[in-house]
């Protein structure tokens, strides 16, 4: 009978000799390695050695003496192929195989015995064909080995609002390039105009589903889509994924929602806490606008207090219920009317009327008509330049004040009229370096070639003899237009409800008048080339 010895890592071993089958049981090194009664009976059975004594058994095994101790008869020992077990994670996503070694010259694992084995529990996805194969090209015995693998579900992400603007906009100062700060300039409104894109969607992510190994198909989550947050004046495109100001104005994100205001409102003055103010829309401040500071409004600027030595420049209109001391450094600039109880010491420039109960020491421009009514009615000092009408009760004052004030023609026009007679001698004196520089170049044209730089000297100076020219023209034709209307402008009227001071020096049109004596309840106008004072 061939022989042959079966060894067990657990501390026993089986030899087949001629006489019997044989059982050797070693001695535990510590409790945790001593072997046990039915580790041996389990692996006589798998090796289904017949007629055992189960008695000599379990004597040589409590004993583990390490001596071959005869347990069975002769007989051959049975060829065991290699078995291959399968574990399936609980989360079903892994796949793991346990060989054990054939015994006996019986077959080794095969590729087909691997992958029944795994489906014969149900792992049928995810395979990895290589390690299997490269497993049974080299077995590795009794050790868990992954040959599948699931994958998971990858949840998608959700759509985002992608803000075209600074949500957490701080109010801080401006940094100046030299290290100083600037606290007038606070980056305090975010200016929008209509049709600008504030904020556009990003989309969400899909899912991708994932697959378990025995084959379940998992779900991923979607992502949502995402909603932009619409507020006041705003408006979204007709596929919802991009938001647009509906109007001009002060782009804020209140209670998380864009929304553009046509009005700024500052809650109390104008001073460091907010520094000077550029707005596209209106602007209302329910305080006072501090020395120094600025707003600049493209609709209207309303102050409920005191404007002092400030700038104020408006689209529209200018109102300012307490009035302007402006301190010789104060400036209003009105698009439209300008409406105060009082303005002194300023620059004030309204394109279209003013409105005050007086006004005292400004350069007053105004397009239309100046109205000083109210209890005082009063305009002294300074220069006013109004287009066609002053109405006043009083007209400089009992102390000859030097009060001018023209009226009857746009006030720009005659600064405009200024410049074009500043312009045309300069224009002239070019024409004419012009005209003999190209007399000379033509003179030695005749007696010979012009070298490159004389040829672009005659070109240059060619150029210069057109524009200007052109410009002379241009000029002169203005000035003709201009001084018609001023000639025209004799319409013009001041009418003044109290008296008239001497030091009032008059304009109408191109007449002019010095007011010697007082007069009362009349109105000032032109006749021809004089002024004259006619009845209310």
């Amino acid at each position: 009978m061939p022989s042959g010895t079966t060894k067990n890592e657990k501390g026993f071993e089986l030899t087949y000799k001629n006489d019997g089958v044989y059982l050797t049981v070693y001695k535990a090194v510590d409790f945790f390695n001593k072997v046990s009664e039915s580790e041996v009976l389990n692996t006589i059975r798998r090796k289904k050695i017949k007629n055992y004594y189960a008695n000599i058994i379990s004597e040589t095994v409590r004993k583990s003496e390490g001596i071959p101790v005869k347990i069975a008869e002769a007989q051959e020992e049975e060829k065991i192929d290699s078995t291959v077990d399968v574990i399936v994670s609980d989360d079903k996503m892994a796949a793991y195989v346990i060989l054990t070694p054939p015994e006996a010259g019986g077959s080794p694992p095969t590729q087909d015995a691997v992958v029944q084995a795994l489906k014969s529990k149900g792992v049928v996805w995810g395979l990895d064909e290589n390690r299997i194969k490269e497993l049974v090209e080299n077995p590795v015995y009794n050790v868990q080995i992954q040959v599948a693998a699931g994958v998971p579900p990858v949840n998608g992400k959700n759509g985002e609002v992608r803000f075209l603007f600074d949500i957490n906009k701080e109010r801080k100062p401006t940094i100046m390039e030299d290290g100083t700060v600037n606290y007038k300039e606070m980056n305090l409104v975010e200016n929008v105009v209509k049709g600008q894109k504030l904020a556009e969607l990003i989309p969400p992510v899909p899912g991708k589903n994932g697959k378990n190994v025995v084959g379940t198909e998992l779900k991923a989550i979607d992502g949502r889509r995402a909603f932009i947050p619409r507020g006041r004046n705003v408006v979204l495109s007709d596929d919802g994924n991009e938001l647009y100001a509906a109007i001009d104005g002060q782009l804020m994100y209140v209670d998380g929602k864009i929304n553009v205001f046509p009005t700024f409102e500052v809650p109390a003055n104008v001073d460091n806490s907010t520094g000077n103010i550029k707005f596209i829309g209106n602007v209302i401040v329910r305080g006072n606008v501090l020395s120094g500071f600025e707003i600049e409004a493209g609709g209207n600027i309303e102050v409920d207090g005191v404007v002092e030595a400030a700038i104020l420049k408006a689209g529209g209109d200018i109102i300012i219920r307490r009035g302007m001391h402006g301190n010789g450094k104060g400036v209003l600039i009105a698009g439209n009317d300008i409406v105060s109880k009082y303005i002194e010491s300023a620059t004030v420039q309204a394109q279209n009327d003013i409105k005050c109960e007086a006004i005292m020491h400004c350069d007053v421009k105004c397009g239309n008509k100046l109205e000083l009514s109210g209890r005082k009615g009063l305009l002294v000092g300074g220069i006013a330049r109004v287009g066609k009408l002053v109405e006043l009760k009083y007209l400089g004052s009992q102390m000859s004040t030097v009060t001018v004030v023209e009226v009857g023609v746009d006030p720009n026009l005659r600064e405009r009229l200024k410049f074009l007679k500043g312009e045309i001698p300069i224009i002239e004196e070019n024409l004419l370096k012009a005209n003999q520089a190209i007399a000379l170049l033509n003179k030695l044209k005749q007696t010979g070639e012009l070298s490159m730089e004389k040829r672009e000297l005659l070109a240059k100076s060619t150029r210069t003899r057109f524009i200007n020219e052109s410009k002379l023209q241009e000029y002169k034709k203005e000035v003709e237009e201009i001084e018609e209307k001023l000639q025209h402008g004799a319409n013009g009227r001041i009418r003044v409800q109290g008296s008239v001071y001497p030091g009032v020096r008059v304009a109408i049109g191109k007449s002019m008048m010095y007011i010697k004596e007082e007069a009362h309840y009349c109105t000032l106008y032109s006749d021809g080339a004089d002024i004259r004072i006619g009845p209310y």
